[in-house]
């Protein structure tokens, strides 16, 4: 979280905007947002939390407040994590190109 939070507004929402576009090609259902947000430790009814557990999930986060980025970063990469392994698991398993399965680490620095 330090990372992200030392980002600029601007590079913060260019992220949420990023990493939405990941959760998006994973496919995220409802049931991976609620498994997302209870392993994130942002509270339920927070917007972020509100958002991606909505049938289809709602993705703009970088709109939010710049105060509720760090909340939606915290979701988007819990929900990601879910989505992605669950994918893994099931529609990827074996043989599967999909480049967000092996994303870089982070090499940037705010």
């Amino acid at each position: 979280m330090g990372w992200f939070s030392g980002l600029a507004p601007t590079r913060q929402q260019e992220v949420l905007q990023e990493v939405a576009g990941y959760a998006m090609q994973a496919h995220i259902t409802a049931a991976d947002g609620r498994a997302g947000v209870a392993r994130s430790g942002v509270k339920p009814t927070a917007n972020p939390s509100v958002m991606i557990c909505m049938d289809p999930p709602r993705y703009g986060f970088a709109a939010l407040p710049s105060a509720e980025h760090v909340k939606a970063f915290r979701v988007l990469v819990s929900v990601f994590a879910v989505a992605d392994t669950r994918r893994r698991e099931t529609y990827c398993k074996g043989a599967c190109g999909h480049a967000w399965h092996n994303l870089p680490a982070a090499t940037e620095h705010p």
